[in-house]
């Protein structure tokens, strides 16, 4: 499922959903993100998102730790992808922690890290990195 996350992505079906859970400020501040992005950037993101699912997926079939310098590279991937999206929003302890514990707990998440030990794994390695960075 990763390498298909973002084919023909639609982030619009999703509108109702984020207004209920983070406000309608959040859904417009991504969609104007969005639609602001050139072409060539909106691939390229998609592209960076692509690798770093299938880096987590890959390390967490290895059986990689949490702590270990592979799995922290990828949280730190993981922070400063979610911090160049919307035009480089701001990545808090429980913004980063929350998002690790939404991939586990919601399955559409969990499915594109190899299902819910792959999201746990990285929702542990993602909090590892809060404790250490963002605390």
């Amino acid at each position: 499922m990763a390498e298909e996350m973002f084919q023909g992505f639609d982030h619009t079906q999703y509108k109702e959903e984020v207004e209920e859970r983070w406000g309608k400020d959040a859904y417009a501040k991504g969609d104007r993100w969005w639609r602001g992005l050139p072409e060539a950037e909106r691939s390229a993101w998609q592209e960076r998102s692509r690798r770093l699912i299938q880096d987590w997926v890959t390390a967490a079939g290895a059986g990689a730790a949490a702590d270990s310098e592979e799995a922290q590279d990828l949280a730190r991937r993981q922070f400063e992808w979610l911090a160049g999206a919307n035009g480089g929003q701001e990545v808090s302890y429980g913004y980063f922690t929350g998002l690790g514990g939404m991939y586990v707990a919601d399955p559409r998440f969990a499915a594109n890290y190899g299902g819910e030990a792959g999201a746990s794994f990285v929702r542990d390695a993602m909090k590892v990195y809060a404790d250490r960075h963002l605390a």
